[in-house]
C-alpha cells in the first residue's frame, strides 16, 4: 500500500520559514532606520555645530543681525534666535542660516583660497553635495557663519556681505 499523496511536497522546518520572514523585516526596519536617522540629520546645518567665540561679541552680533534683510528671494522672512538668523526656504529645503560670534575656522591658513564678496572675504568651511555651503566671514570682527542652501542662490551671501562691511568693524586675517 501507498501512502496518500497529500501534494504539499516537501516541508520546510521552522527555522527557515522563520528566516524567510525575519531577513524582510530587518531590511525593511533597516530603510526606515536609515531614512530616520538622515532627516534628523539633515535638519541641522553645519554652522550649527561651530564652536562660539570667547569673547562678549553680543553686541555687534545685535546690531548685525538687525541689519540683515528680512528676507531673500525664495526664503520666508527673518527669524532671530540668539546669535543666529535663518530665512526658511519655501521648498522645506534647509534655511539660509547666519550665526554671529563663531571661532576662527582652525583650518585658516596663509595659503587658504578665500572669496571676496562685496569687499568681505569669506573662507568656505564645510561643502555638502545636494545640500549646500558654509563660509565663515574671516576679514572682520566678530567672526560670520553662513550657510547656504543648495537652492539659495547669491543673493544672500551678496547681502549678508554687504551687512558686515556696513556694520561689523574689519579686522586683520589671523592665521592662529
Amino acid at each position: 500500500m501507498s501512502s496518500p499523496d497529500t501534494g504539499s511536497g516537501p516541508r520546510l522546518s521552522p527555522a527557515l520559514i522563520a528566516t524567510l520572514v525575519a531577513v524582510p523585516v530587518m531590511v525593511i526596519v533597516g530603510f526606515i532606520t536609515f531614512a530616520a536617522m538622515k532627516s534628523a540629520q539633515s535638519s541641522d546645518t553645519p554652522i550649527a555645530s561651530y564652536a562660539s567665540a570667547e569673547s562678549a561679541v553680543s553686541a555687534d552680533c545685535a546690531k548685525l543681525l538687525a541689519a540683515l534683510p528680512n528676507t531673500f528671494e525664495g526664503f520666508g522672512s527673518k527669524s532671530v534666535n540668539g546669535d543666529t538668523a535663518t530665512w526658511s526656504g519655501t521648498d522645506d529645503g534647509d534655511p539660509v542660516t547666519v550665526r554671529c560670534g563663531v571661532d576662527r575656522p582652525a583650518e585658516l591658513a596663509p595659503s587658504s583660497r578665500l572669496q571676496t564678496v562685496n569687499g568681505v572675504q569669506w573662507f568656505i568651511t564645510d561643502t555638502i553635495d545636494g545640500r549646500g555651503q558654509a563660509y565663515v566671514c574671516v576679514d572682520h570682527r566678530p567672526y560670520v557663519a553662513l550657510w547656504v542652501p543648495v537652492s539659495g542662490g547669491n543673493a544672500s551671501i551678496t547681502d549678508v556681505s554687504a551687512a558686515i562691511g556696513k556694520v561689523l568693524p574689519s579686522g586683520p586675517l589671523d592665521f592662529g
